[in-house]
């Protein structure tokens, strides 16, 4: 069983999570393509200055491992400057879903991009279901900024017949067209509806994917400082993601570094897990060094984002644009590394894998942590509306967290006291692949700020007691009173069913 889910945590890493398909374009049924134009479904509000704003997005990026502390520029230029939000979590922790609510601002049952690749997910889905008429980057069109996307967009971009496509909402576009993004070297950038090839010289350090989206993310910023118009950045970067593939000049660092034996690592007892875990045998030797290498690996590719990151910084003082532009830097997903006897990976409700970094810097922040108020990638389109002068659309299932960066917070009671979780299974494509039912896999859950509970489509249950169980060892769920579950799940199964404004109201309960 230990193998099984091996393999379907490598399919789900390496196949649905790669932004270029490699199917060859004969085999593929002919497209329907659509014409597109953004919705005038924003109201833009009367704003004396709008600020710029600047979204750092990683692929991957753990934070209960650990990695962010072998970050020094991140460390200097946005923890000890900025605010860090320590209750971020993500809804749905795959790559395509948890973008797409990024863009959105929707829980998954809302946008309908359950998977990453089709049916029902990645970047083709997304198209079909017109999402690109209204994201973020719409939004923020309509108050007048200039737009750029720097990197990953959605799993399964481009469509294999036009390289070339730029979808609505970005006035400029640089996103692997083809190639090895995720291996840093060798691959083909669609530059606003242009494709050129990165790959003629090899892995000339020059090319390195991370200091390539920097580079031009940088001269962005040079030329719109030259103009009156403010400007949003979207700049996702590959790393840490598989194939991790560290810049040449980081790859002899950190020798030694071990993945982290937190208190789950490699777990003395995991009889009380879901299927497909609670059989699962000690890693051995040989596996653990694997997880090692991936660790020492993952820190070594972060430090040309940490890099990236101190430049985007340094020409934005260097152009006067800093003191009035948001940074905000977090990553689309968490990641395990031999937690619960788990090879590396992504995709369970576990803290590793929900809870990222969140981390923000501008005009009127403190520097400081924000503790306590739960919150996550279903609320960032929102705040990037709020802070741009912008109403969002009604379909909007998030909400706008600027009143927890600035000014007086709201009271806890007052804000959201339980956070949905989301997965859907994996594609019945795999099924074949992996020897067992995968697609009818999956789960609905909730993190409050005492309790993990997940149901699974099988009907099992979890419950954690995270005050007294921070690492989910113990699964207290069949110990548990009978009105508490009860409780817990009626209010899971409403906000499964949540909606636009009405999610907001749903998702604040006292547990009993």
């Amino acid at each position: 069983m230990k193998r099984v889910l091996a393999l379907i945590l490598l399919i789900v890493l390496l196949t649905g999570c790669l932004p270029v398909s490699s199917a060859p374009a004969a085999t593929r049924t002919p497209r329907v393509f659509l014409t597109i134009t953004p919705q005038a479904d924003v109201q833009v509000l009367q704003k004396a200055n709008r600020p710029n704003i600047v979204f750092i997005l990683t692929d991957d990026l753990d934070l209960e491992l650990g990695t962010l502390q072998y970050m020094p520029h991140l460390q200097e230029l946005m923890v000890a400057q900025g605010l860090t939000v320590n209750d971020f979590f993500i809804s749905q922790p795959l790559c395509c879903p948890a973008r797409t609510t990024f863009l959105r601002g929707q829980y998954t049952h809302n946008h309908h991009v359950y998977r990453n690749d089709q049916p029902s997910g990645g970047f083709e889905e997304f198209y079909y279901l017109k999402h690109e008429s209204s994201t973020v980057a719409t939004w923020l069109q309509a108050a007048g900024y200039r737009t750029v996307l720097l990197g990953k967009y959605l799993n399964g971009y481009p469509f294999p017949e036009d390289r070339t496509y730029v979808p609505v909402g970005w006035n400029e576009w640089y996103s692997a067209a083809k190639g090895s993004p995720f291996a840093g070297y060798r691959y083909t950038l669609n530059e606003n509806g242009k494709q050129v090839d990165y790959a003629e010289n090899g892995q000339g350090e020059s090319q390195f994917m991370t200091d390539v989206l920097a580079r031009k993310a940088g001269d962005f910023i040079q030329r719109a400082s030259q103009t009156n118009v403010p400007f949003f950045i979207y700049f996702s970067t590959y790393a840490p993601h598989v194939p991790v593939k560290p810049a040449q000049r980081h790859a002899d660092l950190f020798p030694g570094l071990q993945a982290p034996r937190t208190a789950s690592f490699n777990e003395a007892d995991v009889s009380d897990k879901p299927a497909g875990m609670n059989s699962d045998p000690l890693l051995n030797a040989d596996e653990i060094a694997k997880l090692d290498l991936e660790y020492r690996l993952r820190v070594q590719a972060m430090q040309a984002v940490d890099e990236a990151l101190a430049h985007l910084i340094d020409v934005l003082r260097q152009t006067g644009e800093l003191d009035n532009t948001y940074i905000i830097f977090t990553s689309d997903n968490g990641y395990h590394i031999g937690q619960h006897r788990l090879p590396a990976g992504k995709g369970l409700p576990y803290e590793e894998d929900i809870h990222v970094p969140f981390i923000i810097r501008g005009p009127g922040i403190k520097s400081g942590v924000l503790d306590g108020y739960i919150t996550g990638n279903v609320d960032f389109a929102p705040t990037m509306a709020e802070l741009a002068g912008v109403v969002p659309p009604d379909y909007v299932d998030g909400r706008s967290m600027v009143s927890l960066f600035k000014g007086a917070r709201p009271a806890l009671s007052e804000w959201r006291s339980a956070y949905l979780l989301e997965f859907y299974g994996y594609n019945p494509k795999d099924e074949e692949s992996v020897g067992e039912p995968v697609s009818k896999s999956g789960y609905l859950g909730l993190r409050t700020s005492d309790y993990l509970y997940v149901e699974y489509s099988d009907g099992f249950v979890e419950l954690y007691n995270l005050k007294t169980d921070p690492y989910e060892m113990e699964n207290v769920a069949s110990q548990t009173d009978a009105a508490l579950l009860s409780q817990l799940s009626e209010w899971l199964h409403e906000l499964a069913r949540c909606s636009g404004s009405e999610c907001a109201s749903l998702d604040k309960q006292v547990i009993k």
